[in-house]
């Protein structure tokens, strides 16, 4: 909510999320700016820093749910009230 994390990293089947989407939040709510398929090679520390973790291997053991194989890039904002 403070706006230290800009990005998620998730490893599903199909998109969860949509470009536009609004997802409640504590007092406000997440506004998905952007969704787009990446490849594993592309997650780098950086990358894993902006999704709110100190590196790529921390990223990958929650960045999975379920059977899924494709990886994607969430950019997001967050909004109060």
């Amino acid at each position: 909510m403070r706006g230290e994390v800009t990005c998620s990293v998730r490893i599903w089947q199909s998109p969860r999320v949509k470009a536009g989407g609004r997802y409640p939040l504590g007092p406000g709510a997440i506004h998905v700016t952007s969704i787009r398929e990446i490849e594993l090679a592309d997650i780098t520390p950086g990358l894993a820093r902006r999704s709110g973790f100190q590196g790529v291997v921390d990223l990958l053991k929650v960045a999975k749910h379920g059977p899924g194989q494709n990886v994607y890039l969430v950019e997001f904002e967050y909004k109060a009230g």
